[in-house]
């Protein structure tokens, strides 16, 4: 794929908008790519990323990218009409409803990438999802205008800098309002504090899980979760698993 655009929306985080010039394929909520990071000596091994929004109109592929290793900080060192070597989409996928319903989408850091297109593929079914973001402070909350676009924002810090102080588990929209689904992307300690939420409360909740994966493919084993069905390939059986499944 050609790099179309290159946003640097953070010190750490880095949007990637690529193209091809064929036309991009069907792709899901929640599906990730394994992308090839060319030129690094440590970097042998494809590093998956969330597919963050698909414009099919400008026939581009959104990834957000977290500059913390070797590899993604070459990433983010691309410029425009660079190539990237891609393998996608992989996975599955969230839940869409087969009828309107009242969503939840909980994100925190890097997290927050994949629930943007499930927003907006929520909105083009007629649903107003909300999004519960969470951050360490104002200036680590990302593509905020991206997501008020499709539905409600609702934001949490834990210096009290923007929203409300503390962790996305402690929003008052958590104590006044109910849901019919919740699905959640971020840091492992936040999502089973919102899995733990959803089963107190009856919810049905799907986490997507940000294990190691490197091939993506379900060959390499590397990302093998515990589950209820015995050990299973995030990369192939998830990212998104059903929480009731998960040995949490």
């Amino acid at each position: 794929m050609k790099v179309a655009s290159v946003e640097h929306i953070h010190e750490k985080y880095v949007l990637l908008k690529l193209t091809q010039e064929a036309p991009l394929p069907p792709m899901l909520p929640g599906q990730f790519v394994e992308v090839r990071v060319d030129n690094s000596p440590t970097t042998f091994l494809r590093r998956p990323i969330s597919i963050s929004f698909v414009d099919y109109k400008q026939n581009q592929l959104w990834l957000l990218v977290a500059a913390v290793g070797d590899g993604t900080r070459r990433l983010s060192r691309l410029q425009v009409g660079d190539t990237l070597n891609c393998m996608y989409p992989l996975g599955n996928s969230f839940t869409l409803p087969d009828t309107p319903q009242k969503v939840l989408l909980v994100g925190g850091g890097v997290g927050v990438a994949p629930l943007l297109y499930f927003g907006q593929q929520l909105s083009e079914r007629g649903m107003s999802p909300t999004f519960l973001l969470g951050a360490r402070s104002e200036k680590d909350l990302l593509l905020l205008d991206e997501f008020k676009k499709y539905g409600r924002v609702c934001v949490t810090t834990e210096d009290g800098s923007a929203g409300e102080r503390g962790f996305v588990t402690n929003h008052s929209v958590l104590q006044s309002e109910s849901y019919d689904q919740i699905s959640t992307c971020g840091p492992k300690p936040m999502m089973l504090a919102v899995a733990r939420y959803a089963k107190e409360k009856g919810i049905y909740c799907e986490a997507s899980l940000e294990n190691l994966m490197a091939c993506g493919l379900g060959a390499c084993l590397c990302c093998v979760e515990k589950t209820t069905e015995g050990n299973q390939c995030v990369c192939k059986e998830g990212p998104v698993f059903d929480v009731c499944r998960l040995m949490w």
